[in-house]
């Protein structure tokens, strides 16, 4: 086998020669400089600095060279494609900038012209202001439980303590689904939610339950068939009146605003006993109106409390159909119409203005989350 060939001169490599790299470089800073936008610069580069490149194929020369002319040719090399990169970036760089000086003047925008602005949308008040009540009960420690809508006669009217000849569940107040013998109704309350919680999770239960009921109303300002209701559950040892008016008073207050207090009137519920209305103290006049008839309050008659839902405790039956131990456990329940509550918050005078889906109505309460 012969020996190396030492005494190989790199210059009859003809396109390694000095003269034809200067004239590949030469070509090259021509072709970049002559680009006028960077379409034709990606070209050049593509060209002069690619792999297919005059000095790319060049380069690979060099590896049939031998030792002693590897290092110089290389060298050399070296030198011209970075004279060709150099190049290459400051001229990305002069055009990439007169592109944007470009851009803002040919997209510039007259922010003085009027424009037809799309209307923005709204989360319905309806939905806001149910969160944002679930979400004073979440801060105490509560759950939010939910059921079906189409729900068993069992659970609406009979575990509730609601005998067959209550007149709630004639077909006057209720949706049947199907006929008054199928068992099946539209949920006339919440309150099926609650026994279901009895039912499904362990003691103690600390729930509220928002969600859209159904009775056979006829759609008024002040009533709605299908509306909405937020009740609460609280079953737990040594559970009180007093337990329940607190919770009350603190809702009033996230809800009114400060100050604002709630009394409790004797009522009659069948899955209460003992069972209250409970009275929102008037949020407009503070109760400052009452018999004075030249300070006369439209929010309340100038009666200085208003009816907002009703409560009590868990009856004892209530309780037994599900299953807990009524000498160790008592617990009160609460509700209360969420459209009602719109009503007094945001001075609402018309509840089918709520379900009629007019967007100036609903773009007035915004995007609340």
């Amino acid at each position: 086998m012969s020996a190396p060939n030492k005494a190989f001169d790199p210059v009859s490599v003809s396109s390694l020669e000095p003269a034809a790299v200067d004239g590949m470089v030469e070509a090259a800073l021509v072709a970049i400089s002559a680009a006028g936008d960077l379409e034709a610069l990606k070209a050049a580069r593509l060209a002069h600095a690619g792999d297919r490149s005059p000095l790319a194929l060049a380069n690979r020369e060099i590896g049939a060279l031998p030792p002693a002319a590897k290092a110089e040719v290389g060298k050399r090399m070296g030198q011209a494609r970075a004279r060709v990169r150099d190049a290459l970036d400051a001229r990305t760089a002069e055009l990439e900038a007169e592109r944007d000086a470009r851009v803002l003047v040919e997209e510039a925008v007259d922010v003085t012209l009027p424009v037809g602005r799309r209307a923005m949308g709204a989360r319905h008040p309806l939905t806001t202001l149910m969160e944002r009540m679930s979400d004073v009960f979440i801060a105490m420690g509560y759950e939010v439980a939910e059921g079906p809508e189409a729900e068993a006669e069992w659970f609406n009217f009979d575990a509730l303590n609601v005998p067959p000849d209550h007149p709630a569940r004639t077909m006057q107040d209720t949706f049947f689904v199907g006929t008054e013998d199928s068992g099946v109704v539209l949920r006339t309350q919440t309150s099926p939610i609650q026994l279901r919680a009895m039912l499904e999770r362990d003691l103690p239960i600390y729930v509220v339950a928002p969600g859209r009921v159904f009775r056979t109303d006829e759609l008024d300002a002040t009533h709605t068939p299908v509306f909405h209701q937020i009740e609460g559950l609280a079953i737990d040892e040594g559970i009180t009146m007093a337990d329940l008016k607190g919770t009350l008073e603190h809702l009033a207050t996230a809800m009114f605003g400060e100050g604002v207090r709630v009394r409790l009137r004797p009522s009659y519920f069948p899955f209460t006993e003992p069972s209250a209305e409970m009275d929102l103290e008037c949020f407009v006049c503070r109760g400052t109106s009452v018999g004075d008839p030249a300070n006369p309050c439209r929010t309340c008659s100038s009666e200085g409390w208003i009816e907002w839902g009703g409560c009590g405790m868990v009856n004892p039956r209530v309780l037994r159909a599900a299953g807990i131990d009524t000498a160790r456990y008592s617990g009160f329940a609460f509700g209360m119409g969420v459209e009602r509550t719109l009503m007094f918050r945001h001075g609402v005078t018309d509840m089918r203005d709520m379900v009629e889906g007019d967007a100036r109505f609903t773009a007035a309460f915004g995007i609340e989350v």
